[in-house]
């Protein structure tokens, strides 16, 4: 018995395009499109960091004559480097502490029963609720009590530690199997060893994602550091920077250039861990 006749192949249903759904192309163009829209701004910082001051408002991305004479300018000055290191020093601190203690208390709210645990997380998740404005003056009047006033401490506390770091991490280890745990208590290790050595190395994915959002989130706060502090000194780089644009209302150049080099550190974070970032936010999704 012979097969019946194969339908003839549409002309060119071989070639990869050929496949592209209508829906795809119109999804990949608005994705093109938003991407430009919100590296444009990027590219004409960098660009016009490296502008002299009668090329500002020459448009073009790539500049006639390229320069790097500003940022050797801006890097000679004392104050960049000093709010540079400030916001350094902070956003690590902080992330370091936010690492700490969050897991902690995740930990402590994912693996162990006691009575009022789901209130005490509630209570915590309710914070959220909270706009920062309104928490400004609580956190003031707290650290003028302490001393805290225009001192790296005074900037640091509010954020060293946070409910949605405590209910990403509290997420994370309910997914940690109970059976490790349980081998671990067997092997004679203390519940400090066991969420240390065992617990932690599971929620690798949680812990790079949180690291980066508090650093970026610490590397750029503005509002309550310009509250806090007084002298120069203490500055963070977003403050600095400010500060910087009113002493240099018209060398567009200058700004540009600490625009950008306070932006490379976050770009390189970025790049570097971006991975991290979406694996990390994808399984706070799921786990959600």
């Amino acid at each position: 018995m012979t097969s019946p006749p194969k339908a003839p192949t549409p002309p060119f249903a071989s070639l990869p395009f050929a496949r592209v759904r209508p829906g795809k192309i119109i999804t990949w163009t608005l994705l093109f499109i938003g991407g430009v829209m919100m590296v444009t701004p990027l590219l004409f910082m960098f660009s016009t960091s490296l502008k002299t001051s009668g090329q500002i408002y020459d448009l073009r991305l790539i500049p006639a004559d390229p320069t790097i004479q500003n940022y050797v300018t801006v890097l000679a000055d004392g104050r960049f480097l000093k709010w540079f290191m400030n916001s350094m020093l902070i956003a690590t601190v902080v992330t370091l502490s936010n690492l700490f203690f969050d897991s902690l208390v995740g930990y402590t709210l994912a693996k162990f029963e006691f009575r009022g645990r789901k209130l005490i997380f509630i209570a915590i998740l309710s914070t959220l609720m909270i706009p920062t404005e309104m928490l400004v003056i609580p956190w003031y009047l707290m650290s003028a009590n302490l001393g805290w006033l225009d001192s790296y401490w005074g900037i640091m506390f509010p954020g060293m530690m946070t409910a949605f770091g405590t209910f990403l991490m509290k997420q994370f280890f309910e997914g940690v199997p109970n059976d490790f745990l349980e081998a671990a208590r067997i092997d004679g290790l203390n519940e400090f060893e066991i969420w240390w050595k065992i617990a932690m190395p599971l929620v690798t994915p949680a812990l790079s994602a949180l690291a980066i959002f508090t650093f970026l989130g610490n590397w750029t706060a503005f509002f309550w550091p310009l509250i806090v502090t007084t002298s120069p000194e203490l500055y963070t780089l977003p403050i600095g920077l400010t500060s910087f644009a009113v002493e240099q209302s018209i060398q567009w150049e200058m700004i540009m250039t600490g625009a950008a080099l306070a932006t490379i550190p976050t770009l390189v974070i970025f790049l570097a861990l971006q991975r991290y970032i979406v694996r990390g936010v994808m399984l706070a999704g799921l786990k959600g």
